[in-house]
């Protein structure tokens, strides 16, 4: 019976909000801009897969294509490695446009990773860009306060919220009912633009959609489900504490400023001030330095080297380093390559530890606003935070290492240690072996570790939705018709 007094006030708030023509309007509107922004998502998405993977084949073609040379030279040369964008990045762009695409592999460097949307555009990018998933988790909100103000002040003005009492219908029923019609109302939008969502994701998946790929997008339904359904309840609850339709609007209109605006830029401002982060020149100049003090490969008279050079005459009972029975420099060159990646990914893992704290101290924000939980949670399951970003970042760097010691490798086994006279051939190797230097392949987490990266924005999101239970039972107890 209660259920049925919960369905008829939904009813009834459906009813009174679609009886305006205004409505109507800003749908149409919301529509026209979801359409808009799905059309230009697809387009540019398309256009960066096409430029990716004619530019990735041409790099591969290009090394493969390297006639008979030194290994290290080969080394030198290098490789391409470029991020692919997830297909649910066509939902929620994320961090997309501000992180690079593409990364130069070489052999002794780390290069960083360049040609990101931001870097080509104009300073309008700052202020951030449509999507669809943006539309979700700002503009329907706003849609939903504007509606829903009056669910229950319009009611206490008019004297119809007198009359539903006196009439035995709880506090409670009220407050259910006028959150299930205004959720009904949400869906009206909610519906479509995840049917586009949908539509999107699947023109861009390259075959049927996995598990984990599944799953993922099953999650982002269901959390954005979450957030409207948030949302709807504390429009509920606004409406029934204030006294008329316009205190309680402005005082919504005040909790979407402060929750989409004020709190994510002060969350980024102070994290960024307690947890400063290096210049880039700094960064780079601590891992020269570094370098520096454990010897540099290209130095022969380096005591780190020479030592070591010292300790292989001894080992293998030769005079020089032309009768040791594999290529020195080859040698001396991987020994260098391991060094250097070692103290690079030290310092690198050092920067990203503070990253990570900046990071976390947002999520931590989140605790005092759901958009910031829904937001990090949209972004990690769409593949488009910084997380995906770095592990890119890690694999190519994994990659550049395993190229660069693979032509150490080769060096060593093939090259002799013979020093070659002024008019002698430069040694060199058949081009066969790049054919053994496989393509560089991005392999993105799967679902469930990325979950487990935002623990604390699930912890948070699951605070708020109990926290809202709790409100409306009090709420309901404390309801009057004045």
């Amino acid at each position: 019976m209660r259920f049925e007094k919960a369905r008829l006030l939904a009813r009834h708030l459906w009813h009174t909000i679609f009886r305006s023509r205004t409505v109507f309007g800003l749908f149409l509107l919301v529509g026209f801009v979801a359409v808009y922004t799905a059309w230009v998502e697809w387009a540019t998405f398309r256009q960066q897969r096409t430029i990716q993977r004619h530019y990735q084949q041409e790099a591969r073609r290009d090394w493969l294509n390297n006639p008979d040379k030194h290994p290290h030279r080969m080394a030198h040369y290098g490789h391409y490695a470029f991020r692919p964008r997830s297909p649910l990045s066509l939902f929620d762009t994320g961090m997309d446009r501000f992180l690079g695409n593409a990364v130069y592999l070489e052999a002794h460097k780390q290069n960083t990773v360049n040609f990101s949307e931001a870097g080509f555009s104009t300073g309008l990018l700052r202020f951030g860009d449509i999507s669809l998933a943006m539309l979700l988790q700002v503009l329907l909100p706003l849609l939903i306060f504007f509606l829903g103000a009056g669910s229950v002040a319009a009611d206490r003005e008019n004297g119809t919220l007198k009359l539903l009492l006196s009439q035995g219908i709880s506090g409670l029923d009220v407050l259910v009912g006028k959150s299930l019609g205004l959720f009904a109302v949400s869906l009206m939008l909610f519906g479509p633009l995840l049917l586009l969502a949908a539509g999107l994701w699947l023109a861009a998946l390259p075959g049927v959609p996995t598990g984990d790929e599944a799953l993922r997008f099953g999650l982002l339904i269901l959390f954005y489900g979450l957030y409207l359904v948030l949302f709807c309840v504390v429009t509920v609850l606004v409406s029934a504490s204030s006294r008329t339709t316009k205190i309680a609007l402005v005082s919504l209109i005040g909790i979407w400023l402060m929750s989409t605006i004020v709190l994510p830029r002060a969350s980024q401002a102070l994290g960024s001030y307690v947890y400063r982060l290096p210049s880039k020149t700094q960064f780079q100049t601590a891992i020269q330095a570094d370098i520096s003090q454990e010897g540099d490969s290209h130095n022969p008279d380096d005591p780190h080297y020479r030592a070591l050079k010292d300790s292989l005459l001894r080992a293998y009972e030769v005079e020089s380093v032309e009768q040791l029975p594999f290529n020195y420099s080859g040698y001396v060159m991987a020994e260098g390559e391991k060094i250097s990646a070692d103290i690079y990914n030290r310092h690198y893992n050092n920067l990203l530890d503070r990253f990570e704290q900046q990071n976390q101290f947002a999520r931590v924000v989140s605790f005092l606003d759901p958009y910031l939980a829904l937001k990090n949670l949209s972004m990690a399951l769409s593949g488009t935070d910084f997380s995906r970003y770095v592990d890119f970042q890690q694999q190519a760097e994994t990659y550049r290492y395993a190229l660069a010691q693979k032509m150490n490798d080769l060096q060593i086994s093939y090259v002799s240690n013979k020093k070659l006279g002024p008019t002698e051939k430069a040694y060199s190797i058949d081009r066969k072996y790049w054919q053994e230097v496989p393509d560089f392949v991005y392999r993105p987490s799967a679902v469930f570790p990325v979950l487990r990266g935002e623990w604390v924005s699930l912890a948070s999101f699951g605070g708020w939705l109990l926290l809202l239970v709790y409100g409306v039972r009090w709420a309901a107890n404390r309801l009057t018709a004045i």
